[in-house]
């Protein structure tokens, strides 16, 4: 027969529950680690280089200003780099945390473990760096961290993988690397299903830190190109993970007002049917027309369409700039709505697609609505041969390089929210007058700010007016381009 009981026989008679084997753990690691507190700085060390490329990694993840949780923050070294708005560092470790006040006085330190937290509110990012090797329970650890996220809460961490568990022993006997307890040695996969399990949503995972020694060039190359490289990154020291709520664990917004912004130029002979076919979302939905220096009269067939539509909210700019990207921005600029959604005006994207793309973003399924024309059969004129294998070829290129599948790039359907739209936009100022199609300035971001970016399938028409405004060649230098930029901005970081 099955025993149930709570208790587990040890020698002697004696019975100890599992709640005192891990209040028995923790204070042994309490202990282990004050202890290390109170020795004095013993000068560089592997840990210190270590760290100092956490740092610089975190730094790339997490913008400047953001309001920051970091579980098992030590003395804060960590924390304070990222130059946090709100910085709330927690460690079990008293010794730790007095030398983090008196380092790091903008942050506010707690005392607490991981599995009882005694913070509340929300935060924009979660960090525990090194900390889940270290737990009693980390599904437990997690699920503590769920109350304090919203929609936009974005939890990373980073753990030692189990390749290194030998090399990492004998640095510590050598005195290299700091004296640890026995560790949980997690795989990402078992990372990744502890997450699931306490309802988080896995983004994206990647490895870290391939040459954890101080030694100019090499370090870089190593820790910069190679580990992102096959077969080299199966050797990385540190899996990172990234990890949002699940969508059905957080409360989802309100009905949102949408915007629709259509670039248009050259496309008279289409905007009696934007207004026609165009499905209401939302709360309201309004068409944000930006033309852009057309020679057939697209501003004037726009204006009178809105005159013989009164019913129809729509606003109707003419562009300064040139390009689809500058054109996008202006748009965005004049929209009123919380949900922004992009439809070329060529119609080769039918709109009553866009209510699919709506329910994607209300229902929390993601963050940025991606179109892809790759999937269903297209019509015989809808995209040339050519055309067709450099989709596929970036679609394979920029899945990589961004660290989430991105299908289509060049897709002109795309559906995100302005909040998030807000952010990409402070974090890369520099960036939109680089990419003339406005569609990687919106990707690059959100891969970098770890939005989830999903891949919606469209069926692909062909044009019944006008001719594309789409340079193959020209365009086609202008997409290796965007690569070589994810390249260095993005991946080799």
């Amino acid at each position: 027969m099955e025993n149930k009981s709570p208790y587990r026989k040890v020698a002697g008679e004696k019975t100890i529950t599992s709640h005192q084997e891990a209040i028995a753990y923790r204070k042994r690691r309490q202990a282990h680690w004050d202890s290390i507190a109170r020795m004095a700085d013993k000068g560089p060390s592997w840990g210190a280089c270590y760290h100092s490329r956490l740092i610089e990694i975190y730094r790339f993840l997490i913008p400047e200003g953001r309001r920051v949780l970091e579980i098992g923050c030590g003395e804060g070294d960590l924390l304070a780099a990222l130059r946090p708005a709100t910085g709330v560092g927690i460690d079990f470790s008293n010794e730790k945390l007095k030398r983090g006040r008196a380092r790091h006085t903008g942050i506010s330190f707690v005392q607490c473990d991981a599995e009882e937290l005694c913070v509340r509110g929300t935060f924009d990012f979660i960090v525990l760096s090194d900390v889940v090797n270290d737990l009693w329970d980390v599904q437990k650890a997690l699920e503590q961290v769920l109350p304090l996220c919203d929609r936009r809460t974005r939890v990373i961490l980073n753990t030692y993988s189990r390749l290194w568990e030998l090399p990492l022993a004998l640095a510590k006997r050598l005195g290299l690397a700091t004296v640890l307890l026995p560790q949980n040695w997690l795989t990402a996969e078992d990372m990744a299903n502890l997450l699931n399990l306490a309802d988080f949503e896995v983004i994206r995972r990647w490895t870290e830190i391939l040459w954890p020694f101080d030694t100019p060039f090499v370090q870089a190359f190593f820790n910069r190109v190679l580990v992102k490289l096959w077969p080299f990154h199966a050797f990385a020291l540190t899996h990172f993970l990234v990890s949002r709520p699940n969508p059905k664990a957080v409360e989802i917004e309100k009905k949102p007002r949408v915007s629709i912004i259509v670039p248009a130029r050259n496309e008279s002979g289409n905007i009696h049917s934007i207004l026609f076919r165009t499905p209401h979302m939302g709360v309201g939905t309004e068409l944000v027309f930006v033309e852009g220096h057309s020679d057939d009269n697209t501003y004037g067939k726009i204006a009178e369409a809105m005159a013989n539509h009164p019913e129809c909210a729509c606003k109707l700019i003419q562009q300064v700039g040139i390009g689809k990207g500058d054109a996008v921005q202006r748009g965005i600029q004049e929209a009123d709505g919380e949900m922004l959604m992009i439809l070329d005006a060529d119609l080769t994207v039918s709109p009553e697609t866009l209510p699919r793309f709506y329910e994607a973003l209300i229902s929390g399924k993601c963050d940025v609505a991606n179109g892809v024309r790759l999937v269903y059969p297209m019509e015989e004129r809808a995209m040339r041969f050519a055309n067709l294998v450099a989709n596929r070829f970036f679609s394979l290129a920029f899945s990589w390089l961004l660290g989430q599948p991105v299908k289509d790039t060049l897709c002109g359907t795309k559906v995100f929210w302005r909040d998030d739209y807000e952010w990409i936009a402070a974090l890369h100022k520099d960036f939109a007058g680089r990419d003339p199609f406005g569609d990687f300035y919106l990707l690059f971001g959100a891969a970098r700010l770890n939005l989830k970016i999903m891949d919606i399938p469209v069926r692909y028409a062909e044009r019944t007016y006008g001719k594309t405004n789409i340079r193959r060649w020209r365009h086609g230098l202008l997409l290796l381009k965007m690569a070589f930029i994810a390249l260095k901005e993005m991946k080799f970081v």
